[in-house]
């Protein structure tokens, strides 16, 4: 179960902020974000290797994307596609709007359940695929904080991680990527504390003795149309103990401290 948290702030020069941990088998091959794809020059994201696919990155343009496992639908299965590619898929689209329009036409017996975001520095949207006889739902994600993993949007009921950090994230300081400040949510990031009977999946960083647990995390910033270069910065490991680092890309920038 990953997780994905955001802030969306429309009229800031700052409009999107996003944070995100992903859980995994760690004998999972993976690379860190680049741009992997030469048929898609233009979008930056973390590869997949044994599928081909991603689970969240950025384009040229300026949206970004990222899915998450419905609970309960962990790995591939027969006869469906993997779902990484919707990463990929969504960052052809020039804007967020146009992303969510076309995948209100997924067909849903193509793919394993999935919840994903879709944003830019104008719209975000959640998208969601709950089983093959349901739908795909897209909503738009309110101002303000909102937290993401294998439930629905914001729900303290369903997720236990929810329950337990979405308040203390509508607490934190704010990020301030112009100062390349990032120090309250990326502890958050890195937390290990859960309910004891909700068990790993009530942490922010999960371990287990499985080989499942949280191997990587990010943190992006969209700036104001007009206003500078994305940041994204990556820990290539479990965030409480893994620092952050700047994607090496031209595209990329980490403002100057004032």
């Amino acid at each position: 179960m990953c997780t994905v948290i955001t802030l969306r702030r429309p009229g800031h020069p700052w409009p999107l902020l996003l944070a995100a941990n992903r859980d995994e088998m760690a004998d999972r091959p993976w690379k860190p974000p680049a741009r992997h794809w030469p048929d898609r020059p233009e979008v930056i994201a973390g590869l997949d290797v044994l599928a081909g696919g991603s689970w969240l990155g950025l384009n040229d343009l300026g949206v970004v994307a990222g899915i998450l496992n419905r609970h309960g639908t962990l790995g591939p299965a027969a006869g469906r596609r993997s779902r990484g590619e919707l990463v990929l898929e969504a960052l052809d689209h020039a804007d967020a709007a146009d992303t969510a329009r076309a995948f209100e036409a997924i067909e849903p017996t193509s793919y394993r359940p999935f919840n994903m975001i879709v944003a830019d520095s104008r719209d975000a949207f959640w998208i969601a695929h709950r089983g093959d006889h349901a739908a795909i739902t897209v909503e738009p994600i309110p101002e303000g904080v909102s937290m993401l993993t294998a439930h629905d949007l914001n729900d303290t009921i369903g997720s236990p991680r929810v329950a337990r950090y979405l308040h203390r994230f509508r607490a934190a300081p704010s990020p301030d990527p112009a100062r390349d400040d990032w120090g309250a949510w990326s502890m958050l990031l890195g937390a290990r504390d859960a309910d004891p009977e909700a068990g790993p999946a009530g942490a922010m960083t999960v371990t287990s003795f499985t080989g499942f647990g949280t191997s990587s995390a990010a943190l992006i910033a969209l700036p104001a149309p007009g206003g500078g270069r994305p940041v994204f910065r990556f820990a290539a490991g479990r965030p409480d103990h893994t620092p952050f680092a700047p994607i090496n890309d031209p595209m990329l920038g980490t403002p100057p401290v004032d």
